[in-house]
């Protein structure tokens, strides 16, 4: 793919942070990845526990040293346990608050999950927004085979770290959580609102309804 890369030089280059990322595509951790390794960070991925057991893939992503999620577990808890002990030893992790690619009729970031904002607040870590578009094209959603032809362009741009100072010392659960959540989806909104060259919708699509 093409590459139009924007505002790199916002990621930090050591210590613990949170990347947190719209979701398009099944192809887009692999693309995120790449542009991140590009910056001179290793992103540490939460995949579904179930692609752990899938023969010779389960080995590979075991070894890319990705966190296991048990989505719609009391399981999923370790998953964020095991991502404050990765942020403690510097690591950077790559969350999709999303928790699944977006529903959103036009591809915008839905309501996100608190799993990131929670972390964030329990470990003090930095959450640094990113946006990214064109991974669709390459691979929809639900597809299995990629479009490769005509050659696509993977948009990236990286947003400011989410001022999330207004939460510290508040109890992070609740009416905390998601409105953390919301700062940090509407973060990376902005990012994705200026690399699609469009408005964003006012308000957020929530796939529950509410």
């Amino acid at each position: 793919m093409k590459k139009d890369w924007r505002h790199g030089g916002r990621i930090p280059r050591t210590g613990g942070l949170i990347i947190a990322a719209n979701h398009l595509s099944w192809s887009d951790p692999v693309l995120l990845s790449h542009f991140l390794y590009n910056h001179g960070r290793w992103p540490v991925i939460l995949a579904k526990s179930g692609l752990f057991r899938v023969p010779f893939l389960g080995r590979a992503v075991s070894s890319l040293l990705a966190i296991p999620v048990a989505r719609g577990s009391a399981e999923a808890v370790r998953s964020l346990r095991a991502s404050a002990e990765r942020l403690a030893d510097g690591c950077a992790i790559l969350f999709y608050p999303e928790g699944t690619c977006t529903r959103d009729p036009e591809l915008w970031p839905m309501v996100g999950k608190t799993g990131a904002a929670r972390l964030a607040l329990e470990s003090g870590a930095q959450v640094i927004p990113v946006a990214h578009w064109g991974a669709q094209e390459l691979l929809p959603y639900g597809e299995k085979k990629p479009r490769v032809f005509p050659r696509k362009t993977f948009r990236v741009s990286v947003g400011q770290p989410v001022d999330l100072s207004k939460y510290v010392g508040e109890p992070p659960h609740g009416d905390v959580l998601r409105a953390a959540t919301a700062d940090i989806m509407a973060a990376i909104t902005a990012q994705l609102a200026e690399l699609r060259g469009e408005k964003a919708p006012e308000t957020p699509y929530d796939p529950a309804g509410r």
